[in-house]
């Protein structure tokens, strides 16, 4: 049984920056390709993020050259750095593997960004 548990959300103001972490339990995590995905208010979930286990990344068109997606193998954790927060980035942000699976969607944490 896989879970993944994401912290780091929170509020900030236009221009600000936060860190997402998510920590995965099970071994179903170094080989895998991980992502970071949201789902703002009123709109469908979308994918943000991933990163390979060889570490190569893939960006959102909306979030490159902003965030930046890590992991640490060890740790069994998945970063995202999110700098340059844009009231648009507004959502509860979700990791999961590449490409999902239904059954390891966590809670997610919330970022708001507002003035």
């Amino acid at each position: 049984q896989v879970q993944l548990v994401e912290s780091g959300g929170g509020s900030v103001q236009p221009g600000g920056s936060l860190r997402l972490s998510c920590k995965a339990s099970g071994n179903r995590f170094t080989g895998y390709p991980m992502g970071w995905y949201r789902r703002a208010p009123g709109k469908q979930r979308e994918l943000v993020a991933i990163i390979t286990p060889a570490r190569d990344t893939y960006y959102a068109a909306s979030v490159k050259g902003r965030f930046t997606i890590s992991r640490d193998n060890a740790k069994n954790t998945v970063y995202l750095q999110m700098n340059s927060l844009k009231p648009e980035d507004t959502a509860v942000y979700y990791c999961n593997q590449f490409p999902s699976r239904t059954d390891y969607w966590g809670k997610g944490t919330l970022v708001t960004v507002s003035s």
